[in-house]
C-alpha cells in the first residue's frame, strides 16, 4: 500500500474487499455499477482539471507555507469582531476532539445528552446576560441574527390590529455596517421599508412595526435607550437590540428595558477570529414568540422513568411544517462554537467574566485618557471597550500599518479603537507610540490602569448573572477537563461508530484537514483587515473557489453563505437579480417538487417568490407532465425551479436534462440543491445536467465536520449569466459587477473552516474525489443489497440502483405495533446512530453510509438492522411493551434489582457479539417529546423545578 496516497486513508473499503461487495450487489466491476446508476447522457467526458493530490505530509508543509503569507497584525477594528483567548483546555478537549466535532445534530436526544447540556448552558448564559426569557441554541452570525430579529418582529406585528399592515422598520445609524447590509438583503424581497436614522430623532409613527438599536454603538458609544424603549412600547413598536456579549457583564441588560429581541455574537467568548468565522451568534426573545423564534431551542423534558432529560424543543416546526408559510429557512446552528463559548463561560464563571470585562474596560478608559493628552477629542462620553477619536486618520493609519497595527477608520477625521481580551498594557503603549509618532508629540506611557467609568454610570449592571451551579464549579483545568469528558461520554459521534444519515453525509473529517484550524496564523485575522494582510487566506480561498467551480461545471463561486439554507437563499436572490437586470420584474414563481426539503420553499418565500408545488410520481421522481403543465401555466412569470439531484429519494432521475430544458424553455433558471453532491463529484455535475446555480454543503460533501449541528458552509456556484450578481460585502469588496447585497456578515463567510475543504480537495485530487464518489455509491448499494430481503427499498433507479443513499420502508411494521422511531431507538442499543427518520417519506429510513466506511462497519450495521427485523417479527400490537418500544436500554435499567420484561437483560444490552466489545450506553431512556413542548424550559435551574407530575 502506498502510504502517501490520502485516498487510501479516506476511503474505508479495502481493495481486497471490493470483489465480494460487487458480487453481493450483482455487478462485475465498479465501472458497471456506476454505468447502471448514473444516466449516460450526464456522465462527464473527462477527468476534473485539478492539481495533483498531495500526501498528508506534503499538505502540512503546503498549508504552513500559505499561513506564513498572512500578516497577523494587532487588530483593534472591532465592528463585532474581537481577538479572544481560547483556553487551551477547551481547544484540546473540544475543538480538537472528534468526540465533539464529529457528532451530528441532536435529533436522537438519548445519545446527545452531553452536547445538549452544553447548549442548555449556552442558552442560560445568553438569557442571564441579555435579561430575556427565551434564547435559542445559536444562529449563524450576528448579522443573520439581526435579520432574523427583523423578520420575527414583522411576523408578530399582525397580533396588533394597529400594526397589522405596518411595513417600516427603523434602523439606528449606530448598527454595524455588515448588519445593515444583511437587513437590506432580507428586507427587500419581503417589501419591508428600512428607515435609517438617529434614534434620538425618531418620530414613533404608526407606519413602523419595529426598530433595531446597537448597544454599544458602531463607534463604541453607550446610549441609554430606556426612554426610547418606553416610548416604543407605548406606540406598539417592537424593539430589537444588537448587544456586545462581553459588555453585558458590565452594562445593564437590554431585557430590563422591555425589548422584544436581543441578538449578537459570542465570538469574543474564546472563539478565534478566523477571518470572519465560524462564530456562534445568539438570539433571545420573549416566550410569547416561541412559535416564531428561528433556529433551535434546547429544552428540558423527562424520560420514560420520569428522570430529567434534554432534547431539541419544538424541533419539527417552522420550515419543516410551515414550508412556504415559514418566516425563516434556518435549519441549523453553530453548535460546536456555541459549545466552546458555553465552556468558556463555565470555565471563567461570573467572577472570571467580570474580571475580563473590567480589565478590557479599564484599559480602554486608560487609553482614552492618555490619548486625550495629545489634544485629541474622544467622542464617546460613555463607552465599554471602544473609543472614537477625532484626528488626522490618514496620518495615524500610515504609522499604525508600519507598526503592524490595525484601527477602524470610518472617515478621514476619525480613528476608532476597540480593546479586547488579549490587549496588554504593553499593547496600549504601542498604540500610544503610534499616535505620538504620527502627531509628532511626546510619547507618554501608561503605567497603571484608571478606574471604571461604568461603575459610576446609571447603566451599570446591578442584576446577577450565571448564578447556576454549573458556572460556579469548574474553574480549575482539572475540573473542567473532567466535566467536558463527562458530557462527551454521553454523546455518540463518528469516533464510536458509523452515522449513516441520508442527505447528511457523515464522512471522515481527517485530522490532517483539521489541524490548521489551531494555527494562530489562520485564527487571529480580523475579517476586515486590508486584503494584503490576508494573502495566504486569499490564495487558499481563490483556489478553493476555482476547484468548486471546476467540480460543479460552472463559471464562478461565492464562499460567503455560511450554511446550506443561506446558500439556497443566496442562489435564489442571484436568480432574482438576474431576472430584474433583464427587466423581468414579474418573474416570481418558483416551482418546488413535493419531496423537497422544507428549507427549499421557505428560502423561495424569503427571496420574494411564490411557491408552486410540482407533484412526484409513484417512483418518487418529478412528475414531468405536471412540471410541463405548471411551467406552461406560469411561463410568463416563471423565475426558477428548485431541484435536488440525485433526487431526495436517492435516485438519479434519467429525465433531468429534459426537466432543466423545460424550465429554460419558459425563461426560468434552475437552482440545484447540493445536499446530494457526494454522488456527483467527478462523475457528473450541476452544469452537466443543465442547472444554473447550486449551493454546496461543505459540511457534507467536502468534509467540514458537522460539529453536533454546525458549523456549516453553503457556497453557491453559478453559470456565466449569473456571475455578475454574486454577493458583496459593505466593508471589504467582494462579489460580481452587479452584486446583490450581503448574505452573511463576513466577506468570505466562515473562512477558517474552508481550510478543511481546501485540504480535502488538495489531498484527494481529481482521481481521489472521483473514487470517493464511486465508493459512496458502492457502499449505499451494498447496504441496499444486504438489507433487501429484510427491508423493502422504497425507490430505485431504472436499473434498480440507488445513488449514494437509499430509503427503506418501515411502514408495514405498524401491524406489529412498531413505528420507525422504535427502530431508531433500538439501533442505539446496538451502538449506532439511526439513519434519517421519516424524511422524505414518513415511516421510512434514509441510509447514507458514505465512502469513509469500510466493509466491516457496513456489515455490523446490516447485522444490527437484520437482527432488529427479527425482533420486529416477535412483536405484536397487543403487547404494549417490547424490546423495541422500551429502547434504548440504559445501564441503570440493566443493573436494577428489578427486571419485569419478557426478554433478557443480555438481549436488551448485548443483542449481538460485536456490541460487547464496544458498548455505548445511552445516558437516558426514551425522552418524552410532547411533555417537553407542553412545559417549555430552556435554561438551567434546579432540576426539581422542571419535572412535574
Amino acid at each position: 500500500m502506498n502510504t502517501n496516497i490520502f485516498a487510501s486513508r479516506h476511503i474505508g473499503v479495502r481493495p481486497d474487499e471490493l470483489p465480494e461487495m460487487l458480487e453481493s450487489i450483482g455487478v462485475e466491476s465498479l465501472g458497471q455499477l456506476i454505468y447502471e446508476t448514473i444516466p449516460n447522457d450526464i456522465q462527464l467526458d473527462a477527468d476534473l482539471n485539478l492539481p495533483p493530490a498531495l500526501s498528508e505530509y506534503e499538505f502540512a508543509n503546503h498549508i504552513q507555507n500559505l499561513a506564513q503569507k498572512n500578516k497577523v497584525f494587532k487588530s483593534y477594528i472591532g465592528l463585532g469582531y474581537h481577538e479572544a483567548i481560547l483556553p487551551a483546555v477547551i481547544q484540546r478537549n473540544v475543538l480538537e476532539n472528534p468526540g465533539w466535532y464529529t457528532a451530528y445534530t441532536p435529533y436522537q436526544a438519548e445519545i446527545a445528552q452531553g452536547r445538549l447540556e452544553a447548549l442548555l448552558n449556552f442558552q442560560t448564559m445568553i438569557s442571564d446576560l441579555t435579561g430575556m426569557e427565551l434564547p435559542n441554541a445559536s444562529l449563524l452570525d450576528e448579522a443573520t441574527s439581526a435579520a432574523e430579529a427583523m423578520t420575527l418582529l414583522y411576523a408578530v406585528r399582525s397580533k396588533s390590529k394597529k400594526k397589522a399592515k405596518a411595513n417600516k422598520y427603523f434602523v439606528s445609524e449606530e448598527v454595524l455596517p455588515q448588519t445593515l447590509a444583511l437587513l437590506q438583503t432580507r428586507a427587500e424581497p419581503l417589501e419591508i421599508e428600512l428607515v435609517i436614522g438617529n434614534h434620538e430623532n425618531f418620530d414613533f409613527s404608526e407606519e413602523f412595526f419595529g426598530a433595531v438599536l446597537q448597544y454599544p454603538g458602531v463607534k463604541g458609544k453607550v446610549y441609554d435607550y430606556e426612554a426610547f424603549c418606553k416610548k416604543a412600547i407605548e406606540t406598539d413598536i417592537k424593539i430589537a437590540v444588537g448587544a456586545d456579549i462581553l459588555s453585558l457583564v458590565e452594562l445593564e441588560a437590554p431585557g430590563d428595558w422591555g425589548v422584544d429581541v436581543v441578538y449578537g455574537t459570542t465570538q469574543r467568548f474564546g472563539i478565534p477570529l478566523g477571518y470572519g468565522g465560524p462564530h456562534a451568534a445568539y438570539f433571545a426573545t420573549k416566550e410569547e414568540y416561541k412559535r416564531n423564534i428561528p433556529g433551535r431551542i434546547i429544552g428540558v423534558t423527562k424520560d420514560l422513568d420520569g428522570n430529567p432529560s434534554l432534547r431539541m424543543a419544538l424541533q419539527t416546526r417552522e420550515q419543516h411544517i410551515k414550508r412556504d408559510r415559514a418566516t425563516s429557512n434556518i435549519c441549523t446552528a453553530q453548535v460546536l462554537l456555541a459549545v466552546m463559548a458555553s465552556f468558556y463561560a463555565v470555565y471563567h464563571g461570573p467572577k472570571g467574566l467580570k474580571f475580563i470585562a473590567n480589565q478590557v474596560h479599564k484599559k480602554a478608559v486608560s487609553l482614552a485618557n492618555q490619548l486625550e493628552k495629545f489634544g485629541i477629542y474622544q467622542e464617546n462620553e460613555l463607552f465599554f471597550d471602544t473609543i472614537s477619536l477625532k484626528t488626522n486618520a490618514k496620518a495615524i493609519e500610515k504609522v499604525a500599518t508600519a507598526n503592524g497595527i490595525n484601527f477602524y477608520y470610518p472617515d478621514e477625521e476619525t480613528v476608532v479603537i476597540s480593546i479586547n481580551e488579549t490587549t496588554s498594557v504593553e499593547d496600549l503603549n504601542s498604540i500610544i507610540a503610534v499616535f505620538a509618532e504620527a502627531l509628532q508629540s511626546e510619547n507618554k506611557q501608561i503605567k497603571d490602569l484608571l478606574p471604571s467609568i461604568i461603575e459610576t454610570s446609571a447603566l451599570k449592571r446591578t442584576t446577577a448573572f450565571l448564578t447556576h451551579e454549573v458556572f460556579n464549579s469548574f474553574h480549575s483545568e482539572t475540573s473542567l477537563m473532567r466535566y467536558i469528558k463527562r458530557l462527551e461520554r454521553k454523546d455518540l459521534a463518528l469516533n464510536h461508530s458509523m452515522i449513516s444519515l441520508g442527505s447528511c453525509t457523515m464522512k471522515l473529517n481527517a485530522a490532517s484537514e483539521m489541524l490548521p484550524l489551531s494555527n494562530p496564523q489562520w485564527g487571529n485575522i480580523h475579517p476586515f483587515v486590508p486584503v494584503e494582510q490576508a494573502a495566504g487566506y486569499h490564495e487558499m480561498l481563490n483556489q478553493l473557489e476555482d476547484y468548486l467551480t471546476e467540480i460543479t461545471g460552472f463559471s464562478a463561486t461565492s464562499l460567503q453563505p455560511n450554511s446550506g439554507a443561506q446558500g439556497e437563499f443566496a442562489g435564489l436572490m442571484v436568480i432574482k437579480a438576474y431576472h430584474e437586470a433583464n427587466n423581468h420584474f414579474n418573474r416570481n414563481i418558483c416551482l418546488v417538487p413535493s419531496s423537497a426539503h422544507g428549507t427549499n420553499p421557505a428560502s423561495a418565500v424569503m427571496a420574494g417568490m411564490k411557491v408552486v408545488v410540482v407533484k412526484a410520481t409513484d417512483k418518487g421522481n418529478i412528475d414531468i407532465e405536471d412540471l410541463k403543465a405548471k411551467a406552461e401555466k406560469h411561463s410568463e412569470n416563471l423565475a426558477a425551479l428548485m431541484v435536488t439531484y440525485p433526487s431526495t429519494h436517492g435516485v438519479f432521475e434519467s429525465s433531468i436534462k429534459e426537466i432543466t430544458g423545460i424550465i429554460h424553455e419558459h425563461g426560468g433558471q434552475v437552482y440545484m440543491d447540493g445536499a446530494n453532491m457526494n454522488a456527483q463529484v467527478g462523475l457528473t455535475s450541476p452544469g452537466k445536467i443543465g442547472a444554473d446555480v447550486c449551493h454546496l454543503n461543505l459540511h457534507k460533501t467536502f468534509a467540514i465536520p458537522h460539529g453536533g449541528g454546525g458549523p456549516g458552509v453553503g457556497p453557491i456556484c453559478v453559470a456565466k449569466q449569473l456571475v455578475p450578481f454574486l454577493p458583496s460585502n459593505p466593508v471589504v469588496k467582494t462579489g460580481g459587477t452587479n452584486a446583490i447585497s450581503a448574505i452573511s456578515a463576513a466577506p468570505w463567510g466562515s473562512a477558517l473552516v474552508c481550510l478543511i475543504s481546501y485540504a480535502y480537495i488538495r489531498m484527494l485530487g481529481a482521481e481521489g474525489l472521483k473514487s470517493s464518489t464511486e465508493y459512496a455509491i458502492l457502499n449505499a448499494n451494498y447496504v441496499k443489497a444486504k438489507l433487501n430481503q429484510h427491508y423493502p427499498s422504497l425507490y430505485s433507479g431504472e436499473r434498480g440502483r440507488a445513488a449514494h443513499e437509499m430509503i427503506i420502508d418501515c411502514r408495514d411494521f405498524k401491524k406489529n405495533g412498531i413505528e420507525v422511531k422504535d427502530i431508531a431507538k433500538r439501533l442505539i442499543d446496538y451502538g449506532f446512530h439511526a439513519p434519517t427518520v421519516s424524511f422524505p417519506v414518513a415511516g421510512t429510513m434514509m441510509i447514507e453510509p458514505t465512502e469513509s466506511e469500510g466493509k466491516a462497519e457496513l456489515d455490523r450495521f446490516c447485522e444490527a438492522m437484520i437482527s432488529i427485523r427479527e425482533e420486529i417479527n416477535t412483536c405484536t400490537k397487543e403487547e404494549k411493551e417490547n424490546i423495541l418500544t422500551n429502547a434504548p436500554h440504559t445501564q441503570t435499567m440493566l443493573t436494577s434489582d428489578h427486571w419485569d420484561f419478557s426478554y433478557t437483560r443480555k438481549q436488551a444490552a448485548f443483542p449481538l457479539p460485536f456490541v460487547e466489545a464496544n458498548k455505548f450506553w445511552p445516558s437516558t431512556r426514551r425522552v418524552d417529546e410532547a411533555y417537553g413542548d407542553r412545559n417549555l424550559m430552556c435554561t438551567c435551574a434546579p432540576i426539581e423545578d422542571y419535572i412535574m407530575e
